[in-house]
């Protein structure tokens, strides 16, 4: 029996915060019945990062236009129009987050935190991690336990003396 694709689509309780470029990708992505990682191969980017384009929470490169336009089947005057601009950042949820991933991502933060925070001053003085320089991605693992997320983030180390 042939392995089914998961294919993510947008989220419907969350369409009102999002841009108009955000209907238009996630309806040609399911279109073309494309996974993000498929997206990401086209894009020469993670899957993380086209996700992000996807919800408006990045900026798309006349490149990541030309691309997107050609794999989605989508005119590239339509996409450089819905695109153009800066991302709006972080109004996609609410907060606390409501949605449950999202919410158990949020509560690791809130449970583990300071302990992160603990390790990576003693490892890397005083400072912050930056969520500019920074990469992401998602990957899966599976044992005998079952499936497992590994979720791993990059960030370059700013210490505060810098500032």
């Amino acid at each position: 029996m042939a392995e089914t694709k998961n294919i993510a689509v947008l989220d419907s309780s969350i369409v009102d915060r999002l841009p108009i470029s955000s209907k238009t990708l996630f309806e040609a992505k399911a279109a073309q019945g494309l996974t993000f990682e498929a997206i990401a191969e086209a894009l020469g980017r993670s899957e993380v990062a086209v996700a992000a384009l996807f919800y408006g929470q990045a900026q798309a490169s006349p490149e990541d236009i030309i691309a997107l336009s050609k794999i989605l089947k989508l005119q590239e005057r339509v996409l450089t129009e819905q695109l153009a601009g800066f991302p709006d950042r972080g109004r996609a949820g609410p907060m606390p987050p409501i949605e449950p991933l999202i919410y158990r991502l949020y509560e690791i933060v809130q449970n583990y935190g300071y302990a992160y925070k603990a390790v990576l001053n003693e490892k890397f003085g005083d400072g912050i991690m930056s969520a500019i320089s920074f990469s992401t991605k998602v990957e899966k693992e599976t044992d005998d336990k079952g499936d497992w997320a590994v979720i791993t983030l990059r960030g370059k180390w700013l210490p505060f003396s810098r500032f």
